[in-house]
């Protein structure tokens, strides 16, 4: 009796869902618990230094103004990362087993095996630059605490939102990742907007930095989620 009892308040406890903020992925858009959105940018970045002075000054002064024409915050983020070199590793082993011309067949031996050996003399890391837009239709109004209650225990539904609510507030939030767009890519930088699909990689491999290296996620499509 008592064993049941422990299981069944070990079931009763909230998943992992519950603690992470996101409540759903739609059309590359974020909608997070307390009803807010966010929209992810992949921004390039600029070899700074081997700018001449003119070029420096030039970059920090529309860095500036970019930067005095928002009403909104911006949350910028640099996210360093191990690279992922076995798939191209791979991709070596395959077009050196199907070589048919032997001189070929060995520079590509040679040369898999030097990117092997550079691999394990040094963690080689890539870095990546995201610009996270955000957008609060309710930042003024406070909720209940039944609403912060339901969004722990009902993470999955916790936000409902009717489509032409998303819709509408899709359209204000586009409004400023393109103001943003607009801006970075005059001081000279390349912006893409995460879709869905990269939006689940990119929190899934945050999440769970290990076994992404091992473990790869599925297509979006692919993933279903219980939300009991």
């Amino acid at each position: 009796m008592k064993n049941k009892k422990t299981a069944k308040q070990t079931n009763s406890k909230p998943s992992t869902q519950a603690h992470i903020p996101i409540a759903a992925v739609k059309d590359g858009v974020l909608v997070l618990k307390d009803s807010t959105l966010r929209m992810v940018l992949l921004v390039s970045s600029i070899n700074f230094s081997l700018k001449s002075e003119d070029e420096q000054n030039a970059i920090i002064s529309s860095y500036v103004s970019f930067l005095n024409a928002l009403d909104f915050p911006l949350q910028i983020v640099a996210q360093s990362r191990k690279l992922q070199i076995q798939p191209y590793l791979n991709r070596l082993i395959e077009s050196e087993r199907t070589q048919t011309n032997e001189l070929l067949r060995m520079q590509t031996a040679d040369y898999r095996a030097f990117v092997e050996e550079l691999v394990e003399i040094g963690q080689i890391m890539t870095k990546r630059f995201y610009v996270v837009v955000p957008y609060d239709p309710l930042s003024n109004k406070k909720k209940s605490w039944f609403a912060r209650v339901k969004e722990v225990t009902r993470p999955a539904k916790s936000i409902i939102l009717k489509e032409e609510r998303f819709q509408k507030r899709r359209e204000d939030i586009d409004r400023r990742v393109r103001e943003v767009q607009t801006g970075l890519e005059g001081i000279g930088l390349a912006v893409v907007p995460l879709d869905t699909q990269a939006l689940v990689e990119l929190y899934y491999n945050t999440y769970n930095p290990e076994l992404a290296l091992s473990e790869s996620l599925a297509k979006v499509e692919e993933i279903r989620i219980e939300n009991t």
